[in-house]
């Protein structure tokens, strides 16, 4: 019962908190993802891939429903935002003495332990060998 308590405890904190974020860009828009994703010579609709990173695989990790698949989601996600946004704040500290890219790496950290670890019992447990 512990292995899944702390897989709840994951999937709630790194989903939960995620989640916000993605609820924020739906309520405010992804110019500015679209503004990074066309400098870096992309197509702006890959923007919109923002969406199943920050609020498709955060529900489908909470809910324990294909949690594995929601974590991959989340791990691509994180890559890309690193890759268009964070690049330069690789190997740099913040001016607290944090890692400058701190909320991404845990974020990626808790959609790759998902993935790795699946939900648990403590979920929908829906999508087989994917929860």
């Amino acid at each position: 019962m512990q292995e899944d308590l702390g897989k709840l405890v994951v999937r709630l904190s790194a989903g939960g908190l995620l989640l916000l974020h993605g609820v924020h860009k739906l309520l405010t828009g992804i110019a500015p993802i679209k503004a990074m994703v066309v400098a870096a010579h992309m197509p702006d609709l890959i923007a919109y891939g923002v969406y199943l990173g920050e609020i498709v695989g955060p529900i489908l990790v909470i809910l324990g429903l294909f949690s594995r698949i929601g974590g991959i989601l989340i791990v691509i996600n994180m890559l890309a935002a690193v890759a268009l946004a964070g690049l330069g704040r690789l190997m740099m500290l913040d001016a607290m003495g944090g890692y400058a890219l701190e909320l991404e790496t845990f974020y990626l950290a808790g959609g790759l332990a998902v993935a790795l670890l699946g939900a648990g019992r403590l979920g929908l447990n829906i999508g087989g060998n994917w929860n």
